[in-house]
């Protein structure tokens, strides 16, 4: 899947689903930076692995289970999942994840969302690395493959629909 495609499909009705101040550009590049470095957009599941959806969200990693329980998120994360007709019950939302893109895409932008700061500006891709790095705790700091990611993000902001 293009980009361009993810953007429309994708992120704008999953971030229409949280207030304003959630959405907008930096929250676009940081939830598409973050797709491409865990999954590509390539395969909702890995073939060896636990993990779902295109961020790829760890059943041991508590991110669902954050999502669903911190008072900045809660609220929002169980009116998203009586939209989608998930149970907001974390087992129940993890299996979903493989499966609903909008549900995924809302959960990760709660996920960055808990760390209790605005998302880094457009373009500053060190900040948004500590703040990828802090939310997802990658098993595999590959910074290079971030910074192209971050690119790649960035480029699919600009890119005509």
């Amino acid at each position: 899947m293009k980009l361009g495609e993810i953007r429309r499909t994708i992120l704008e009705p999953a971030l229409a689903m949280l207030p304003p101040g959630l959405g907008g550009a930096r929250a676009e590049v940081m939830l598409l930076a973050i797709g491409l470095q865990e999954s590509g957009f390539k395969h909702r599941r890995p073939a060896i692995g636990p993990e779902r959806g295109y961020w790829r969200f760890d059943p041991d990693d508590d991110n669902v289970g954050a999502v669903l329980r911190h008072p900045a998120t809660a609220a929002l994360a169980v009116a998203v999942c009586d939209e989608q007709q998930v149970p907001p019950i974390e087992e129940r939302v993890f299996t979903a994840l493989e499966h609903d893109d909008l549900l995924s895409a809302v959960f990760v932008r709660l996920r960055l969302h808990i760390e209790g700061e605005r998302l880094p500006p457009v373009g500053d891709v060190g900040d948004a690395w500590s703040l990828y790095c802090r939310a997802w705790r990658p098993a595999e700091l590959i910074r290079r493959k971030w910074d192209r990611s971050y690119a790649r993000a960035m480029d699919a902001l600009s890119a005509p629909p």
